[in-house]
């Protein structure tokens, strides 16, 4: 019952979050419910997610399947996910090759753009509160925010935009250096 139950949720989560990767966090978010991970489980997944090679959706998906499932249950979660993106793609391709100029294709990739766009920003609201807001906010601004993750953020991003042409795992690799010398 859990392979099924793994797949079909998967399948969901594949189905509907367009955009990739990040574009899966409210549908992970959502999943804790079954127990397969916490939430604390699911941000460790997404800082090793990110810092592992392959698509970050993918990669999530296999962890929490394993977790759930051990490896029949990572493998099942995996085909849940791209399944859908497999099949859309085919379909997407034999239309496209018709359709591709028509105005009303345009117009929805106009607005897909968009509502990706806002999957992606939800998902990063939501990991930066779970990461550098307090869970017990006070109104003290020294209770608010977890400082040193908040101040290793900050530098992180200047340095981001600072060096943007820098691989990103460069970036995934010094945080981890600054978290374990500093005891984040």
């Amino acid at each position: 019952m859990i392979y099924i139950t793994l797949f079909l949720e998967f399948f969901k989560t594949g189905l509907f979050a367009i955009g990739g990767g990040m574009a899966t966090l409210p549908f992970l978010y959502d999943l804790v419910k079954y127990g397969w991970y916490t939430m604390p489980e699911l941000m460790d997944m997404i800082a090793i997610a990110e810092s592992t090679p392959g698509p970050i959706g993918v990669n999530m998906a296999t962890y929490a399947g394993f977790n759930a499932g051990a490896i029949p249950g990572g493998i099942i979660a995996t085909l849940g996910l791209v399944t859908p993106s497999i099949i859309v793609i085919i379909v997407v391709y034999k239309i496209l090759e018709k359709f591709k100029n028509a105005p009303v294709v345009q117009s929805a990739f106009y607005g897909l753009r968009p509502a990706v766009a806002g999957l992606i920003i939800v998902a990063t609201s939501d990991l930066f509160k779970l990461t550098i807001l307090k869970q017990n906010l006070t109104w003290a601004w020294n209770g608010i925010f977890e400082l040193k993750a908040l101040l290793l953020f900050l530098v992180m991003t200047v340095l981001v935009f600072l060096f943007k042409k820098v691989h990103p795992i460069v970036f995934i690799l010094g945080g981890a250096v600054v978290g374990i010398l500093f005891g984040m």
